[in-house]
């Protein structure tokens, strides 16, 4: 039996605003429930994710750009197609090397972003 999509089942890109969050970073909220977000993060050439943690598990795909990703120990040259995975609670960060984007996912949801 087919289900009618919901507002909750589809999210058009074009239409969602974006905010910046830092200097030369913006950040654009895709989908989230309680246990899952998607997040897509813009990037000028020299901006920095800065080295953090927290609670969530997250995994970052790079849609497009170039960055020196760090997890934990760990430092990767990482361009569009490539992906890294920061488990909870593990420092992570970025540096964009050339201007891109980042898609993240969390579980649970940040709260803090929302």
């Amino acid at each position: 039996m087919a289900t009618t999509p919901t507002s909750d089942t589809f999210f058009e890109s074009n239409r969602l605003p974006w905010e910046t969050v830092g200097e030369g970073v913006s950040r654009q909220i895709l989908a989230h429930e309680p246990s899952l977000m998607l997040v897509r993060v813009s990037f000028e050439a020299g901006a920095v994710g800065a080295l953090h943690h927290h609670v969530h598990t997250q995994m970052s795909y790079v849609e497009s750009g170039v960055f020196r990703c760090t997890v934990g120990e760990e430092e990767r040259m990482l361009k569009a197609g490539d992906a890294f995975y920061a488990p909870s609670n593990v420092w992570h960060g970025v540096v964009c090397e050339e201007a891109g984007k980042l898609v993240d996912a969390f579980s649970p949801m940040r709260e803090d972003f929302v």
